[in-house]
């Protein structure tokens, strides 16, 4: 159970109800854990715009990145979050399951993302050489790499948020993988 709070919209300032006030009319609610970055003045809206930013990636690039780092951190928000919105962008259960492992054999492009974003995560920004060699081999270009950091950068600060402050998952729950291979 979190002892962090979870601000309202008449606990947070005005430039943060407006934000709130945006996620309402877009997701029918404000999800705990964007409330959570409210506590702060800045940090909701500098993290909306890290997250809205002009990307080379598709938005199913996007969410394989995003499952691959939540597993990797063992983020249940984040996981029951893109969960949710891999589905939205067409993954299906079972694809979304083997996502989370760092795979996707189902696509060769998204297979190299995976296995590359699940190598950089688990060794620290570091992947090996062939990670990179065979994520350039299916496609992605120098420009997406650079996206694709910043993806997994965007994903490590709300996994981290979520790590620290524990608030309740407000999406329904992520199934556990019956066998974590990370």
């Amino acid at each position: 159970m979190s002892t962090f709070k979870v601000p309202t919209k008449d606990e947070v300032t005005e430039g943060n109800k407006a934000i709130f006030e945006k996620l309402e009319a877009g997701l029918g609610f404000v999800p705990n854990l964007y409330a959570s970055f409210a506590h702060n003045e800045t940090a909701l809206s500098d993290y909306m715009a890290l997250q809205n930013r002009k990307s080379t990636l598709k938005a199913k690039e996007r969410e394989v990145i995003n499952l691959v780092v939540s597993q990797v951190n063992e983020c249940q928000y984040c996981l029951s979050a893109h969960t949710v919105l891999g589905r939205m962008n067409g993954f299906s259960d079972e694809q979304i399951l083997e996502i989370r492992t760092g795979q996707a054999s189902f696509d060769k492009k998204l297979d190299a993302l995976a296995k590359f974003v699940k190598d950089a995560t688990v060794n620290r920004s570091k992947p090996g050489r062939e990670s990179v060699e065979n994520l350039f081999s299916a496609g992605y270009s120098s420009a997406n790499l650079v996206d694709i950091i910043m993806v997994i950068g965007d994903k490590i600060i709300s996994n981290f948020i979520h790590g620290a402050t524990q608030v309740p998952v407000d999406f329904p729950l992520a199934p556990e993988l019956a066998e974590v291979s990370i």
